[in-house]
């Protein structure tokens, strides 16, 4: 939701649409430069908690960050504004923060989960106890890392397992990544995959996004539920599993204004 009047806005808008969950930048996802949180930011997002009933908030970290970028320069930016966006969200009481993590450009992807997990590791060990770093899946497109459930796995075994290191699984970029979830057999399976090689327990968001492009295409475009490559299956499994009940299932669809409310109703009717 857009935070066009301030962060309690967001919470305010989502609820007029129906919204139990809702996802935000505290900042510019564009720029490396950030405005500091103030008690009255803080104030306003306790009241919209209170007067909406929303409780579950998760923030987006900028699309700038790369841990493992090949300059130093652009891997100290990174860092800092990661670390910046964990200290704001703990401030201002958001639970989870979602980030892409890291692209490998000139590496293997073996050194750039090296360093990613470096970082990370460090972040964690430097930011307040009240916020956890989601890593979220990819799609592959590029050499974005975390396409693979592997990557995940590594990166948790490089911080040793840390508590508040977990995940954000994306639909359309497992999709797109080669993971079919457009059946009920297949999603399953897909899950079954992750949680021998991640950990159901570390799954603490969803991104609920349809495909505009093929199976394993390696591409990144969202299409609304239902209307996509993935179709409407994968979704109704999603949003009846039981093991996700108190998962923030978020949408990251197209033309938010007009089409979130939608896309949320067709979520919903898909609950049995």
């Amino acid at each position: 939701m857009s935070t066009s009047g301030g962060i309690g806005n967001a919470l305010r808008e989502g609820k007029k649409i129906g919204c139990a969950a809702v996802q935000v930048f505290t900042a510019s996802p564009r720029q490396w430069k950030s405005k500091a949180v103030t008690g009255e930011m803080v104030a306003d997002l306790d009241r919209a908690r209170q007067e909406t009933g929303i409780t579950a908030v998760v923030s987006h970290d900028s699309y700038l960050v790369n841990l493992c970028a090949p300059t130093e320069e652009i891997r100290f930016k990174s860092y800092e504004s990661l670390k910046e966006e964990l200290l704001r969200c703990s401030l201002l009481g958001i639970p989870y923060v979602v980030s892409h993590m890291g692209s490998a450009k000139d590496q293997t992807e073996e050194e750039a989960l090296r360093t990613t997990g470096e970082a990370t590791r460090r972040l964690l060990g430097e930011t307040p106890d009240n916020v956890t770093l989601l890593m979220e899946t990819t799609a592959g497109q590029g050499s974005s890392l975390n396409y693979r459930f592997e990557h995940l796995a590594t990166l948790l075994e490089l911080c040793q397992g840390h508590r508040r290191l977990g995940v954000c699984l994306d639909t359309c970029h497992v999709f797109a990544a080669g993971y079919d979830i457009r059946t009920e057999e297949g999603y399953e399976l897909t899950m079954i995959g992750f949680d021998a090689m991640v950990g159901l327990d570390r799954l603490k968001a969803i991104h609920a996004n349809d495909s505009m492009r093929p199976f394993a295409s390696k591409l990144d475009r969202h299409e609304h539920i239902g209307k996509g490559e993935i179709g409407e299956t994968a979704f109704r499994c999603l949003v009846n599993d039981p093991r996700f009940d108190d998962t923030p299932i978020l949408l990251e669809t197209n033309d938010g204004e007009t089409m979130h409310a939608v896309n949320l109703a067709t979520l919903r009717s898909f609950r049995a």
